[in-house]
């Protein structure tokens, strides 16, 4: 590897705040697959990124657990579908700066495949894949608490609204009044980004909400979009 990429990858090492002692195993966590095709390289992150969404739902159902002793498994499984989804770990990404680091084709680049939720999504996973390989589970684990460890805590206090969107949707149906759907926005920098979603119903917003990730914020819209409706058609 030349200077300039060695220097590349400590930086992300940096970021994501783990020393790898192979650091051929960073390298191949950020090769997206357009990159292979372009340049005939043999190597994916997409086996890392397996083994990576494998070790991230066994820490975050790790820490659920001795977090929320208490807790019942469907609210366990809740909180971890709200942490483990494509548009909370790209969020994550996007604050590490991880797509800068990406190895893309030029015409993924192009498209902005820096930016796509589901291409920075799946090179964190496979970031926590190489940690694993590298480190171990015990690297690994620390990573994961360490990196989801806020969005857990934020999740903790809306497990009641998990479902919201799902109860939402249903009553819509049921009134056969269209489905619901959502306009999100984002602002601050990365690290403190709030997001603000608004939920329309047929063309009218029915309620809003704010929270530090887009499914929070949806969320919080769609409790108060429920009520809205219930109280309108006295359903």
């Amino acid at each position: 590897m030349s200077d300039v990429e060695n220097s590349s990858l400590a930086e992300c090492a940096s970021r994501i705040g783990y020393a790898f002692q192979n650091p051929s195993l960073l390298r191949q966590a950020l090769i997206h697959r357009s990159w292979q095709a372009e340049n005939s390289d043999p190597l994916t992150n997409e086996r890392f990124e397996f083994l990576g969404d494998a070790v991230l739902g066994w820490v975050i159902a790790d820490v659920a657990l001795h977090r929320l002793a208490d807790m019942p498994e469907g609210k366990l499984t809740d909180l971890r579908r709200s942490v483990v989804n494509m548009h909370a770990l790209a969020d994550i990404a996007r604050q590490l700066g991880i797509g800068e680091f990406l190895l893309l084709g030029k015409g993924e680049d192009a498209a902005g495949g820096r930016d796509k939720s589901s291409i920075l999504a799946d090179a964190l996973e496979a970031l926590i894949g190489a940690v694993y390989l590298d480190g171990g589970a015990p690297a690994a684990y620390e990573m994961v608490k360490r990196l989801l460890a806020d969005s857990v805590e934020e999740a903790i206090p809306h497990l009641e609204m998990f479902d919201a969107k799902t109860r939402l949707q249903e009553l819509c149906a049921r009134l056969s009044i269209g489905i619901p759907t959502y306009e999100v926005e984002g602002e601050g920098p990365d690290h403190e980004r709030v997001f603000t979603a608004v939920l329309y119903v047929d063309g009218r917003a029915y309620g809003s909400g704010n929270g530090r990730t887009k499914k929070a914020a949806e969320q919080i819209a769609a409790v108060g979009a429920y009520d809205a409706l219930v109280e309108q058609h006295n359903a």
